[in-house]
């Protein structure tokens, strides 16, 4: 029995690409059944957060995802706009926050930029969503996050994002 490029996952790095714990070379097949759907390994990261469809029925690779991949959600959990989707499976998100002068006795805007791991499985992002991200191990220089969920924006102009 032959396996099609489109049944495997998504090979596109020039190392072979397979989930922890999932073997690929099962041969043997029940007569008259052909090959079966391949075995993928999801998980349910907790903290009332629902795993993604794409997580559990998609084909894509990724060892740094919360729901497919070695990574465990833990410590903060934190909002923030999307503001870059540059990089390659990471984002950058924006954090508007108010800090208190208190010789003025007033609050000034002020917002902080965090790098944040985003994977495959959240396929249809855009500039201006809001997404919730949760700490996890570093996975790389300045990456300590990875986005658990996302909320459309809405279609309003460019504000203080906070309010």
């Amino acid at each position: 029995v032959e396996r099609t490029c489109s049944k495997m996952a998504d090979q596109t790095e020039k190392a072979f690409q397979k989930q922890r714990g999932i073997f690929l070379n099962k041969k043997k097949y029940i007569v008259g059944q052909g090959p079966k759907k391949e075995p993928r390994f999801v998980r349910n990261v907790g903290l009332g957060f629902k795993t993604p469809r794409e997580a559990s029925e998609g084909t894509y690779i990724d060892k740094k995802c919360p729901f497919t991949g070695n990574v465990s959600i833990r410590g903060r959990i934190l909002t923030g706009v999307i503001q870059s989707m540059k990089m390659k499976r990471t984002i950058v998100i924006r954090r508007d926050y108010l800090h208190y002068i208190k010789k003025y006795n007033r609050f000034e805007k002020r917002h902080k930029n965090l790098s944040v791991h985003c994977s495959p499985c959240f396929r249809d992002l855009a500039l201006g969503d809001l997404v919730v991200v949760g700490q996890c191990r570093p996975l790389s220089k300045t990456v300590r996050f990875n986005v658990l969920k996302v909320q459309k924006a809405k279609g309003a102009k460019k504000q203080f994002q906070k309010f």
